[in-house]
């Protein structure tokens, strides 16, 4: 879709229709950044949103293992470290 730029004061901007502003999801406010020389509009998110979900997808982490108890023990923790 072309849209023309309109003048805002000393910027410009754009009329975004009602209808990509619905399919798009937006609020009250966007988040808006430059990628690879384009401009990026994208529904404004609270920072972390849906990492609670994510992480309970993902499951228990009891049987992980740890990676550090596998190594053998070497000269610092037999001679020097002490608690």
């Amino acid at each position: 879709m072309r849209v023309e730029l309109v003048r805002i004061g000393n910027s410009r901007g754009i009329r975004i229709p009602k209808a990509l502003i619905e399919q798009c999801g937006f609020g009250g406010a966007v988040d808006l950044r430059v990628e690879k020389d384009r401009l990026v509009i994208a529904p404004d998110r609270a920072p972390r949103q849906g990492w609670k979900e994510a992480f309970a997808a993902a499951g228990s982490s009891a049987r992980d293992s740890l990676p550090f108890e596998a190594l053998p023990p070497n000269e610092f923790d037999d001679a020097e470290w002490t608690w």
